[in-house]
């Protein structure tokens, strides 16, 4: 199967949208795991509304969820040249013909056949007049498409979808100024770059009929179609800004693991057995059309954290600092200096568990980005009370010459708890208070192991005078 070949092509007319996001994932996961290709395409024909700025944040959006694609990105804008050399070969050889009926001809025929209740379907007149009849006036160059029976797509997710001809117009392929249709250029496009599967959303499923017309009149074999629903939002209805994040970018500005991303939205449409939790490894093992959904799947942000969280638990720690700075850095933050990385480092088997994005882990960190001497919060201040204060005097000079391992430190600690014969938490407390200014933290044993012996007395002693 490495003669796969499947592509994404966006169109950077703003933020790269969550939908096209899993498209790309879909098109990665097909193709990678068949050791095939995977290309991107800038459908940048559009020049009014398409951007740099935007290209961009595909390019950012892609490289996030680690979606990695073959050769450079092709801009569909630069390629002109060649959908034109297409249009004028099939005008030549008679499966498209020159029509010069004006804009205003067309919209008096639709404002008739609406009022007499016909099909506004545009049948240009032009389309048997011989060239010698032609006037010395602008024209479009249209597909001259089947009028009679039927197109039949065969398709992966949707299974045979029947078009009727009748239904179907002659499209404009090239327009009056001479700049190529999006719908030739896409045909144009997938051809030259040898793409054999078109994964997309169903919204491009009737274009895919009148996209077949075009590989039938130049000769080309059509690829292997697969159209899949689109991502609605909880309450069912097409995803929009109401529900909440819509852009690739949002997410990882939210704090999403990118592992946990690309298991959510495979997720979203595609399911292999009862699995929810799953290894990049694992999808692009078991990743295939016939295992998509025709009904539209719905965002939810519970399974995505569920997921995320899953993720990262079982990430590794080096690679979680990494995606961590990365977060920091669209979040505007400065990074973090050698010496607190090393320790984020060593917190992490503590700082991940129960994380779901990685604002909880940072937030979990306070007590290593913490600025010393600690001001503890209102209500971790209520538990350093004259009584705590000595309680950690007294801990103080026990810990100094102290074996600095988790198994030593439970003992002294609690040796001091039954000398006061007082509950453990009774001096949990006032050490999260001294070690950390808050109440909610990680175990007060796994902070003294990552601040280490030194920087650990040093809160206690703040803390106790």
């Amino acid at each position: 199967m490495s003669h796969v070949v499947t592509r994404i092509a966006p169109s950077p007319t703003g933020y790269m949208h969550i939908g096209t996001a899993r498209t790309a994932l879909f098109n990665w996961l097909y193709a990678r795991g068949r050791g095939g290709k995977f290309l991107l395409r800038i459908e940048d024909t559009d020049r009014a509304r398409s951007t740099p700025e935007a290209s961009e944040a595909i390019l950012r959006g892609m490289a996030w969820l680690g979606l990695d694609f073959d050769g450079e990105a092709v801009s569909q804008f630069e390629q002109a040249a060649r959908h034109r050399e297409v249009a004028l070969e099939m005008l030549a050889k008679g499966a498209a013909y020159k029509c010069f009926s004006t804009q205003d001809e067309i919209a008096a025929f639709r404002a008739e056949a609406q009022a007499d209740k016909r099909s506004t379907l545009f049948h240009s007149p032009w389309r048997d007049i011989p060239a010698s009849e032609h006037p010395d006036l602008p024209f479009v160059i249209r597909l001259k498409a089947p009028r009679d029976s039927q197109t039949v797509i065969h398709d992966e997710v949707q299974g045979d979808v029947t078009f009727q001809n009748a239904d179907l117009d002659d499209m404009i392929c090239l327009r009056s100024d001479g700049t190529p249709t999006y719908m030739l250029a896409v045909v144009v496009d997938d051809y030259d770059m040898g793409v054999t599967h078109v994964i997309r959303g169903d919204d491009h499923l009737a274009n895919a009929a009148r996209q077949s017309h075009i590989y039938h009149a130049m000769g080309w074999s059509l690829p292997v179609y697969a159209h899949i629903p689109l991502i609605h939002g909880p309450d069912g209805k097409k995803l929009s800004k109401r529900h909440g994040a819509t852009g690739v970018e949002e997410y990882q500005e939210m704090g999403y693991l990118a592992a946990g991303m690309r298991n959510y939205l495979a997720r979203l449409g595609w399911s292999h057995g009862n699995d929810e939790f799953f290894t990049d490894a694992q999808a692009l093992e078991w990743f295939d059309t016939n295992g998509i959904g025709k009904s539209p799947s719905r965002l939810d942000f519970k399974k995505l954290d569920n997921i995320s969280g899953q993720h990262f638990a079982v990430a590794d720690d080096a690679a979680l600092l990494q995606e961590m700075s990365e977060y920091r850095a669209v979040q505007g933050e400065i990074p973090f200096d050698e010496t607190t990385n090393a320790m984020f480092l060593t917190a992490m088997y503590c700082l991940k568990d129960r994380a779901k994005k990685f604002g909880d882990l940072v937030d979990k960190a306070h007590f290593i980005t913490v600025n010393t001497p600690i001001i503890p919060d209102e209500k971790s201040a209520k538990n350093l009370d004259d009584v705590s204060r000595g309680i950690l005097m007294e801990l103080t000079p026990q810990l100094q010459n102290a074996t600095w391992d988790r198994e030593t430190l439970e003992a002294i600690v609690a040796g001091v708890a039954e000398a006061h014969e007082i509950g453990l938490g009774k001096i949990a407390a006032p050490l999260r208070a001294a070690l950390a200014g808050r109440t909610a933290t990680p175990s007060v044993f796994d902070m003294m192991l990552v601040l280490g012996r030194d920087e650990t007395i040093a809160r206690l002693i703040q803390a106790s005078n």
